[in-house]
Protein backbone atom coordinates (compact mmCIF):
# COMPACT_ATOMS: atom_id res chain seq x y z
CA UNK A 1 0.00 0.00 0.00
CA UNK A 2 1.57 3.27 -1.14
CA UNK A 3 1.34 6.41 0.93
CA UNK A 4 -0.95 9.05 -0.54
CA UNK A 5 -1.22 11.52 2.37
CA UNK A 6 1.26 14.27 3.12
CA UNK A 7 2.30 15.40 6.58
CA UNK A 8 0.12 18.54 6.53
CA UNK A 9 -2.93 16.46 5.65
CA UNK A 10 -2.14 13.99 8.42
CA UNK A 11 -1.69 16.75 11.02
CA UNK A 12 -4.94 18.47 10.04
CA UNK A 13 -6.88 15.20 10.23
CA UNK A 14 -5.39 14.21 13.58
CA UNK A 15 -5.37 17.51 15.46
CA UNK A 16 -8.23 19.48 13.87
CA UNK A 17 -10.83 17.30 12.16
CA UNK A 18 -10.94 14.31 14.53
CA UNK A 19 -11.22 16.41 17.74
CA UNK A 20 -13.84 18.61 16.07
CA UNK A 21 -15.90 15.55 15.16
CA UNK A 22 -15.71 14.30 18.75
CA UNK A 23 -16.78 17.69 20.16
CA UNK A 24 -19.72 17.88 17.77
CA UNK A 25 -20.63 14.31 18.68
CA UNK A 26 -20.68 15.22 22.37
CA UNK A 27 -22.82 18.29 21.67
CA UNK A 28 -25.30 16.21 19.65
CA UNK A 29 -25.75 13.87 22.58
CA UNK A 30 -24.24 10.51 23.51
CA UNK A 31 -27.34 8.48 22.63
CA UNK A 32 -27.98 9.97 19.20
CA UNK A 33 -27.05 7.85 16.19
CA UNK A 34 -25.39 10.91 14.63
CA UNK A 35 -22.93 11.13 17.52
CA UNK A 36 -21.85 7.52 16.98
CA UNK A 37 -21.38 8.22 13.27
CA UNK A 38 -19.22 11.24 14.11
CA UNK A 39 -17.13 9.18 16.55
CA UNK A 40 -16.63 6.54 13.87
CA UNK A 41 -15.53 9.18 11.37
CA UNK A 42 -13.06 10.56 13.94
CA UNK A 43 -11.57 7.08 14.37
CA UNK A 44 -11.29 6.71 10.59
CA UNK A 45 -9.53 10.09 10.34
CA UNK A 46 -6.96 9.12 12.98
CA UNK A 47 -6.46 5.63 11.51
CA UNK A 48 -5.92 6.87 7.96
CA UNK A 49 -3.48 9.51 9.12
CA UNK A 50 -1.59 6.91 11.17
CA UNK A 51 -0.98 4.75 8.09
CA UNK A 52 -0.67 7.69 5.63
CA UNK A 53 -3.18 6.10 3.29
CA UNK A 54 -6.72 7.16 2.42
CA UNK A 55 -8.77 4.78 0.24
CA UNK A 56 -10.94 7.65 -1.02
CA UNK A 57 -7.84 9.48 -2.24
CA UNK A 58 -6.99 6.41 -4.33
CA UNK A 59 -10.53 6.28 -5.70
CA UNK A 60 -10.40 9.93 -6.82
CA UNK A 61 -6.70 9.95 -7.79
CA UNK A 62 -5.71 12.46 -5.10
CA UNK A 63 -2.22 12.49 -3.65
CA UNK A 64 -1.07 15.05 -1.05
CA UNK A 65 2.41 13.69 -0.40
CA UNK A 66 5.59 14.16 -2.36
CA UNK A 67 6.83 11.48 -4.69
CA UNK A 68 9.52 9.44 -2.95
CA UNK A 69 11.55 8.86 -6.11
CA UNK A 70 11.82 12.43 -7.33
CA UNK A 71 14.69 12.78 -9.77
CA UNK A 72 16.79 15.92 -9.72
CA UNK A 73 17.53 17.93 -12.82
CA UNK A 74 20.43 16.30 -14.72
CA UNK A 75 22.55 19.46 -14.89
CA UNK A 76 22.27 20.22 -11.18
CA UNK A 77 25.31 18.99 -9.29
CA UNK A 78 26.68 16.96 -12.20
CA UNK A 79 29.34 19.46 -13.16
CA UNK A 80 28.06 19.72 -16.74
CA UNK A 81 27.93 23.26 -18.10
Amino acid sequence: MKHNMGSADRIIRTFVVAPLLVVVGVLVGPTAWLSWLLYLLAVVMVATSAVSFCPLYTLFGIRTCRESGVESHPSVGSGAR
